[in-house]
């Protein structure tokens, strides 16, 4: 059975690889499962049906990755996504959480669509590199600044409007030693390294009696405070666009990115060079994202961290199945997900940030025109604590400079109407 929904020898795989490869991956990206709760509970969602929707969500979305596209692909709340839904969305703009999980909604269904009518390529080849290089970097630095100020190394000044807050306090020396961990850790190669960070960092905390212990298993929280609470009628609102915009273009880079890479790693390109059943995977997760809304948690998206399982030898979805199993396991852990303290979190979030800040080192910094707006998107994402306005004046920066400097030929339609759409928006809609 396992050969005939998997194509096992074809690939040149055997089940116990697929095994070992899917229980890499997840160890490599378990760490969602405290943080995604973490950061939404921050907006009044409850901790515990969060929880749940984490797990649910990426079992669903890994699932269909799995056994509809066959891919070693596992799929989890995405990071990044998970603060710009929880501290612009609702925190900055005020609106409430189940709009919030319309837009993911909204977002999802557009890609969906775009996924059914082939019209993904022609965006993803239409937005300029160095503005995805800006993107990836810009919510690097998001991250950055919600996990300093959780672990209270970063506060508000007065006069300044940040400082450094009191690092002499067990809180930031837990946060310290907690990213040192994990970099010394993931330098050594070592499977887990954030989640061994993450509780590595806990469980000094809890012999300092800064947390309680609650016990390790227990049945799983409720999904109703969470469950069908989208509210997609109020996400139609027009001041929303750029916000589904923002989390359907990070959601539609994500996941071109992280498959192409993936199966570079694995060498599961075709002749051409091309990602067989594309279609399939990018629907996959657009489903998941969908799934996810309704469940109750921010965008669902591919893993960068599934290379750990193909470099451990996962080629089919079979490793993606076995991650899924786990992450349906991990339900039944919902005491140990609830003592996680904020600055135990606060690391991952931090190495994550390190990870994608890497992307600046890709763009052309010899042409201004193109190293200017991607140092715009990165920087205006966590200054104005908002992705969405990173991306919409990356976008107007870039079609500007490149009209003003004559480089014509390096603007398409997509690009200048997108450029258009967010000058409107902040004129009119910003304004009023």
């Amino acid at each position: 059975m396992l050969e005939r929904l998997f194509q096992l020898q074809a690939h040149g795989t055997t089940v116990r690889r697929e095994v070992v490869a899917g229980i890499t991956t997840f160890l490599t990206m378990a760490y969602i499962i405290v943080v995604n709760p973490s950061i939404l509970s921050a907006t009044g969602m409850d901790f515990g049906a969060v929880f749940v929707a984490t797990c649910l969500a990426a079992t669903i979305g890994t699932l269909i990755m799995g056994l509809w596209a066959n891919y070693p692909i596992a799929l989890a709340p995405g990071m990044g996504l998970n603060a710009f839904f929880s501290f612009t969305v609702v925190g900055s703009m005020g609106y409430s959480w189940q709009v919030a999980l319309g837009a993911v909604f909204l977002s999802g269904l557009i890609f969906f669509l775009l996924s059914i009518f082939k019209v993904r390529e022609w965006i993803i080849n239409s937005i300029p590199m160095s503005l995805r290089f800006g993107i990836s970097a810009g919510i690097g630095f998001f991250l950055a600044l919600i996990a300093l100020k959780n672990a209270g190394v970063v506060v508000d000044h007065p006069a300044t409007l940040v400082g450094l807050g009191d690092v002499k306090v067990a809180e930031s020396l837990l946060f310290f030693g907690g990213f040192v961990l994990i970099c010394a850790l993931s330098f050594r190669q070592i499977t887990g390294a954030v989640m061994i960070g993450i509780i590595a960092v806990t469980a000094v905390a809890m012999m300092l009696g800064m947390v309680e212990f609650d016990g390790f298993i227990s049945a799983p929280p409720s999904l109703a405070p969470t469950f069908l609470e989208l509210d997609i009628a109020g996400a139609l609102n027009v001041g929303l666009v750029s916000i589904v915009f923002a989390f359907l273009f990070v959601d539609l880079f994500d996941t071109s990115g992280t498959l192409i890479g993936a199966a570079q790693r694995g060498n599961l390109l075709d002749k051409d060079g091309k990602l067989p059943r594309l279609g399939r995977a990018l629907m996959s997760d657009s489903v998941a994202t969908m799934s996810g809304a309704a469940l109750g948690t921010s965008t669902t998206t591919s893993y960068i961290e599934s290379t750990a399982g193909i470099a451990a030898g996962g080629r089919t979805g079979l490793t993606a199945v076995v991650v899924a199993l786990l992450f349906l396991a991990c339900l039944l852990l919902s005491p140990i997900a609830s003592i996680i303290p904020a600055y135990a979190t606060a690391p991952a979030l931090l190495y994550v940030a390190v990870l994608m800040a890497g992307g600046l080192k890709l763009v052309d910094w010899d042409d201004i025109t193109d190293a200017a707006p991607a140092v715009v998107t990165a920087l205006m994402m966590p200054l104005t604590f908002s992705i969405a306005n990173g991306i919409a004046l990356g976008f107007i920066t870039y079609a500007i400079v490149k009209a003003l400097s004559g480089r014509w030929s390096d603007l398409n339609a997509s690009v200048v109407t997108i450029a258009v759409i967010f000058i409107l928006k902040f004129i009119f809609l910003d304004a009023a």
